[in-house]
């Protein structure tokens, strides 16, 4: 998926005054704001996997291994998807909760395959800019 360049061309929307400010919501920075509200919880602190008291659950995954768990490459759309819920109606275990329900903020046009642009939600994908960060 190529968010960086379309990033570039909603920031130079922004800079003609069509949209509302999104450039900063679409960020990693942002993403680590939304992880530490609705994820870290779960995911740890750093999103290595819950480090809490034990309980009757299937520990979360450590999300910081989400690119060597797939070859070296970030799974950008196993990932948005995981987030945004889609995951969860094939998967009746499933214990995340669908973000997608909520209000993840406006959406901004992802090239998530050559020359296809599909509208995600803001917050979603700062979400997945984040965890592209903490990849080891």
């Amino acid at each position: 998926m190529k968010i960086a360049p379309l990033i570039g061309a909603v920031a130079g929307l922004l800079a003609a005054g069509c949209t509302p400010v999104l450039d900063d919501r679409v960020s990693a920075a942002n993403g680590a704001s939304l992880f530490a509200e609705n994820c870290a919880a779960c995911h740890g602190p750093q999103g290595r996997g819950y480090d809490g008291p034990s309980r009757d659950w299937t520990p979360p995954p450590d999300l910081s291994l989400l690119s060597q768990r797939n070859g070296g490459v970030f799974p950008e759309i196993a990932t948005l998807a995981t987030i945004y819920g889609s995951v969860g109606h094939i998967d009746p275990e499933r214990t995340m909760p669908e973000f997608g329900a909520g209000d993840l903020g406006p959406t901004v046009v992802v090239e998530v395959e050559e020359g296809v642009g599909t509208p995600i939600p803001a917050d979603l994908v700062a979400l997945a800019e984040y965890l592209r960060t903490i990849q080891r």
